[in-house]
């Protein structure tokens, strides 16, 4: 049978996946908010909200996943600053889609375009960090799962 490298395992979370879609999906509506400014087409402003709308599924989703983490001992820790940086994220998203139901220009600019730019870079910072709002915990060779 296969040994781990150096004699470590990691848990492999669920969540992180879920949060980087998740992530990504904010980030573009900074893109479709840019485009419907330089344009006035309105179908940008409808991909905003879209994007935004599937940001935050995605983001309910990796909370789910994060618990089922917690619950089943993969996740270690919680890093305060990550969870942190994408919380403010999430609840700034909400914020921004309930901005972009409002009516064409008024939906972007320009409240949308800054709330979208300011989730953009709260999401770089965690992405750069990992896109995992906990420590992973390994098992060393005498330590058992």
């Amino acid at each position: 049978m296969a040994r781990p490298i150096r004699g470590s395992q990691t848990h492999a979370q669920l969540h992180p996946f879920f949060v980087g879609l998740g992530g990504a999906l904010l980030m573009a509506a900074l893109f479709t908010d840019y485009m419907y400014t330089s344009n006035s087409l309105s179908q940008w402003a409808n991909f905003s909200v879209w994007l935004i709308t599937g940001g935050l599924v995605l983001a309910l989703i990796g909370t789910i996943f994060l618990v089922v983490d917690v619950a089943l001992g993969r996740a270690g820790p919680i890093r305060w600053l990550d969870f942190g940086l994408i919380v403010a994220a999430a609840i700034l998203s909400l914020v921004n889609v309930f901005v972009h139901t409002r009516d064409a220009w008024t939906s972007v600019v320009p409240t949308g375009i800054t709330l979208s730019t300011i989730v953009t870079i709260l999401l770089l910072a965690a992405g750069l960090r990992g896109w995992c709002v906990t420590i992973v915990k390994t098992v060393g060779r005498g330590e058992r799962e």
